[in-house]
């Protein structure tokens, strides 16, 4: 195995400051065991200053109280804690803000997400790309969860003008430059994997075996998984709404030339005409459940402009131990 020393053997005395943004809702037996391996791997890369960003989407065991004693042992330890459960893209694009990093990574709470695959992608942002991108493999997952979120993806990339790979979380790594371009998009209605997509920039990805969770449970349940994936195909392009257009015209041309054939069979073979219960009930069953899911797809999209027009903040914080925002900082 490649020592991490030799990922920065070309750095010299050049040092830099990276920050790690971790979101945490209800992970109060796993936040010290992800501290703990997080500290193992980066008090070993030397040639760069790290600040911790741990942020607590409102949980509702301990999981803040561990956070306050882990940011009083180690000063690099910042916390961010909401005034309630804003969801994971609150918590991503909190720290991103706050991040003071000249590059920032995004993690899980839950080890999922391997500390040890940092050093190769601090190792990529010092070869020049501004997003890397960890991709793991399924190994270990459950055959059905695999399936569908392979689906997902194919329908996802037919149905957005931007790709989605299978496999890429939201663990990576993005420059300061891409992170302005990501907190630059200010919609209400945020999908990360969407917007890590489209932003574009050098992008390297690198595989990692899939870790299975070992403590707690999973907070993306097949139900929050599905709900997921119908709010980021809405929430990043209008493609649902022309389908539906395609779709009603599509049922029109088959109306027409059913209501044509109806009529030359009523004059070439009056004789075999009878009259279907089935063929009505089955037109009124099928026409009636296409006008049902076009109606809702229009409801989401209004709903969605509805939150978009009162311009509500995506999160709101109870407590940091954070001054202000690292794009002000900038400035």
């Amino acid at each position: 195995m490649i020592g991490i020393a030799n990922f920065f053997k070309d750095w010299g005395n050049e040092s830099m400051k990276l920050s790690i943004v971790i979101p945490f809702y209800n992970e109060e037996n796993m936040i010290q065991k992800m501290y703990d391996a997080l500290v193992k791997e980066i008090n070993q890369i030397t040639q760069a200053e790290f600040e911790l960003i741990f942020i607590n989407d409102g949980s509702k065991d301990r999981t803040f109280e561990k956070m306050l004693a882990i940011a009083d042992a180690d000063s690099r330890v910042k916390y961010i804690s909401f005034s309630r459960n804003f969801g994971k893209e609150a918590g991503t694009i909190a720290g991103l803000e706050y991040a003071t990093g000249e590059a920032v990574i995004l993690m899980d709470g839950d080890l999922q997400h391997p500390p040890a695959l940092l050093p190769k992608m601090i190792a990529a942002y010092q070869e020049g790309y501004d997003v890397v991108s960890a991709r793991r493999t399924r190994t270990g997952e459950k055959p059905h969860r695999t399936f569908l979120a392979k689906h997902f993806y194919k329908l996802a990339n037919k149905m957005m003008d931007i790709e989605l790979m299978d496999g890429v979380s939201e663990f990576r790594l993005f420059s300061r430059k891409a992170v302005r371009a990501i907190l630059s998009l200010q919609e209400y209605n945020r999908f990360s994997k969407g917007i890590f997509s489209w932003i574009g920039f050098k992008e390297k990805v690198i595989e990692y075996e899939n870790q299975v969770r070992t403590v707690g449970e999973t907070k993306y349940s097949l139900k929050f998984s599905l709900n997921y994936a119908i709010q980021g195909i809405l929430s990043f392009n209008d493609k649902p709404l022309r389908m539906c257009i395609n779709l009603g015209l599509f049922c029109l041309m088959i109306s027409v030339a059913y209501v044509l054939w109806s009529f030359v069979q009523y004059f070439v073979a009056p004789d075999t005409m009878v009259s279907g219960y089935f063929t009505t009930i089955f037109s009124v069953v099928l026409f009636g459940g296409i006008q049902l899911i076009s109606i809702g797809v229009l409801g989401e999209y209004i709903g969605k402009i509805y939150y978009e027009v009162k311009k509500r903040p995506h999160y709101l914080v109870d407590q940091t131990n954070m001054t202000q925002k690292g794009e002000q900082n900038d400035n």
